[in-house]
């Protein structure tokens, strides 16, 4: 394969399930549903963690969480790394060393202080968690476009547990026009990053790698009338898993919905939140579009890899929780990923990937070896239909947001198991109970299931180097495993 340019396109906190070429037959997503009908979808595509920056530094370093040590958001950090250790890789250095051209526009949150230009990347670091309505240079933009200032009206909170006040902001009605929202703001920037870019292609075929994050979808969902009125809440289907009762699961779960107030809302109110986060995938879809006709536009389509995905996904109302958090569901821990590559046949590819697979992909489009260490694997074998040998299972891991708390969860093609080391452990089975609903950790049945998967998952923590594998060895059904660690530990001391 030709060395390749390659387009980046990410989203914060984006369910699957709100996109066309995923099968939602109301959201309106026809960028993404048009890259998706030329390139690769990937169906079992998967977070490392489900929070936003020790996510994206496993996308940046091709590292695993508890490797890279970025554990939680630097807002809620209680003692872990702040910033990328200078002796981990990262993406950016090897296509910098290679000559390409280097642009981050966008949401960075890898870290509290560095953003991209400390990386020697083109491209201004935007702090923080959430759209940064009042960075001077979006308000600058607006002055010099003559558009309004940022507002809200309709602001839509939750309710704070204890009766104590006013909970969360989760939407309201953004009173500016589309063309001044802060989501047309960075695809302006990334575009001017792309003329230049294509400038230098054509005159003297340097290649580029150009990224753009938005902050939405994630909460609050503050957008224009005409997309927060975008969908009837009539077509909104509640989440099957709103009849979550949290019986045989952790506490720590239902105190979660308290904190998010999730049961303050009636059904309708969820339905017209629903429409309104819907709303706010189309908006930026709209975006999209915008630069894949720029790609076009500047006679770049042949020649750059274009690719999409999500730190992670959201709740909004499933299980009876909103944000992310502490609990291993699948509305958080599958994310879209679809990639074009100019050339490579179209297809769905059914195997488990993640976040840390792009890093050594996109070094692969720039025919560059992964650096090393890398715990990820090319997906570009997949993508060019060659069927190689791959994972049967896919492990995660999280470290807390908001408050500590720590868990590991392995999922293959039926089943799931989550290893909650201060609670019970969660086993479900994704064939019967696809919305996770029945806790069936305990259940004699699956004991079979249940002693496969641990062992599993214990191996696998141990040939990562993950020190959560020690909690196991105290912890769960692992005698065998746990023997053969032991006496390989004698061995070493011996």
């Amino acid at each position: 394969m030709s060395t390749r340019n390659v387009l980046f396109l990410m989203t914060d906190q984006h369910r699957v399930d709100t996109l066309g070429c995923y099968g939602n037959p109301v959201v309106r997503t026809p960028a993404l549903d048009g890259l998706a009908a030329e390139g690769t979808r990937f169906d079992r595509f998967y977070t490392p963690t489900a929070i936003c920056t020790p996510a994206r530094a496993s996308l940046f370093t091709g590292l695993h969480p508890f490797r890279h040590g970025l554990l939680v958001n630097p807002e809620r950090n209680g003692g872990a790394r702040d910033e990328v250790d200078d002796a981990h890789p990262i993406l950016s250095a090897p296509l910098l060393e290679a000559g390409y051209n280097m642009g981050h526009v966008g949401k960075w949150h890898i870290g509290r202080e560095r953003g991209p230009e400390f990386y020697t990347m083109d491209g201004e670091h935007l702090p923080g968690a959430l759209n940064p309505f009042h960075h001077p240079s979006y308000e600058r933009w607006l002055k010099e476009n003559g558009h309004p200032p940022f507002a809200v009206r309709e602001a839509v909170f939750g309710k704070a547990p204890n009766d104590s006040g006013r909970g969360h902001l989760i939407a309201g009605r953004l009173q500016q026009p589309a063309e001044a929202t802060m989501e047309a703001f960075l695809t302006e920037r990334t575009l001017e990053l792309l003329e230049g870019y294509a400038r230098d292609f054509h005159d003297s075929g340097k290649r580029f790698m150009l990224s753009c994050h938005w902050y939405g979808p994630h909460l609050p969902y503050l957008i224009p009338d005409e997309y927060y009125d975008m969908y009837d809440p009539e077509q909104v289907p509640l989440p099957a898993s709103m009849a979550e009762t949290f019986a045989g699961k952790p506490d720590v779960q239902r105190r979660y919905a308290e904190y998010w107030s999730a049961d303050h809302f009636d059904a309708d109110a969820w339905r017209k939140l629903i429409a309104v986060y819907w709303g706010y995938v189309t908006m930026i879809d709209d975006q999209i579009g915008r630069l894949l006709a720029a790609l076009r536009e500047h006679g770049l389509w042949d020649d750059t890899a274009v690719v999409f995905t999500a730190d992670h996904g959201e709740f909004t109302g499933a299980h009876r929780l909103n944000d992310k958090g502490p609990a291993m569901y699948e509305d958080i821990y599958r994310i879209p990923g679809i990639v074009r590559v100019p050339g490579a046949p179209a297809g769905v590819v059914d195997e488990f990937a993640t976040l840390i697979d792009l890093n050594p992909t996109i070094l692969g489009l720039a025919g560059l070896p992964p650096r090393e260490p890398c715990d990820g694997e090319s997906l570009l074998p997949l993508i060019e239909d060659e069927d190689p040998a791959w994972r049967q299972e896919v492990v995660t891991e999280f470290h807390g947001h908001h408050f500590p708390y720590s868990q590991r969860m392995i999922r293959d093609r039926r089943h799931k198991l989550v290893f909650n080391p201060e609670s019970v452990n969660e086993l479900y089975d994704l064939e019967t109970d696809p919305h996770e609903l029945h806790n069936v950790h305990s259940a004699p049945a699956y004991a079979g299931v249940r002693r496969d998967l641990t062992g599993r998952l214990y191996r696998e923590l141990l040939r990562r180097g993950d020190p959560a594998y020690t909690w196991m060895s105290y912890m769960a059904d692992i005698d065998g495993d746990r023997a053969a660690d032991v006496d390989g530990v004698a061995g070493e001391v011996a």
